[in-house]
């Protein structure tokens, strides 16, 4: 006796559409794996360009407070220029003369550290570049992890307004008290990472 044959299933493609959907999934959490790693990466390095940056322009604000009171061993020490009996040689705009390039007189409205360029580094250039008057050498340049250019900075003259008045503010002195505000900037292993640092200096 023959017994009749089932009727053919028809075959369906269920398990490959499964199978495609996985591996599209699988694929992009990939790329989102590696897009996160990137950037990752990508945020590690800048931080560290931005670190190199700043402690560049710290090193500017030390080689500049080295400047105004020394001890210098610079060819071109100009340490006598920072008295309050003379401050002639601060000027609108920064001097740009050699020996007293970087000096600065405060100006009406927009200050003077944010006017001048810091990436002028031509012979009269209103900023000055680490070591100038110093003596002292700063590791700069494209080759390996360091900052791209040497630091700058420039000294503007300001009264002081210390509360309670200064050392140098009594009678027996004509001239009035003053103090100093140093702005450097710093560059990272690229030129277009730049930090800038200020302080206020009092020479003792």
């Amino acid at each position: 006796m023959r017994r009749p044959l089932p009727a053919r299933r028809r075959q369906r493609g269920v398990t490959l559409v499964i199978v495609l959907m996985l591996l599209v999934i699988v694929t992009l959490l990939g790329i989102g794996a590696a897009r996160i790693a990137l950037l990752g990466e990508r945020t590690t390095r800048n931080e560290r360009d931005y670190q190199i940056a700043w402690q560049a322009a710290e090193a500017a604000l030390m080689d500049a407070q080295f400047d105004i009171r020394g001890p210098n061993t610079g060819s071109a020490q100009r340490v006598a220029l920072f008295t309050p009996d003379d401050i002639s040689k601060f000027v609108p705009n920064c001097n740009t003369s050699a020996q007293f390039r970087g000096l600065c007189a405060p100006s009406e409205g927009k200050p003077a550290w944010a006017s001048v360029n810091f990436l002028n580094d031509d012979a009269d250039a209103p900023t000055v570049a680490y070591g100038t008057f110093t003596g002292r050498a700063f590791d700069a340049g494209s080759a390996g992890v360091k900052p791209a250019r040497v630091p700058r900075y420039m000294i503007e003259v300001l009264p002081d307004k210390t509360p309670m008045g200064s050392a140098a503010s009594n009678n027996t002195t004509k001239s009035a008290p003053i103090m100093y505000r140093i702005t450097a900037m710093g560059f990272g292993p690229r030129e277009d990472v730049q930090v800038v640092l200020q302080i206020a200096f009092k020479k003792e």
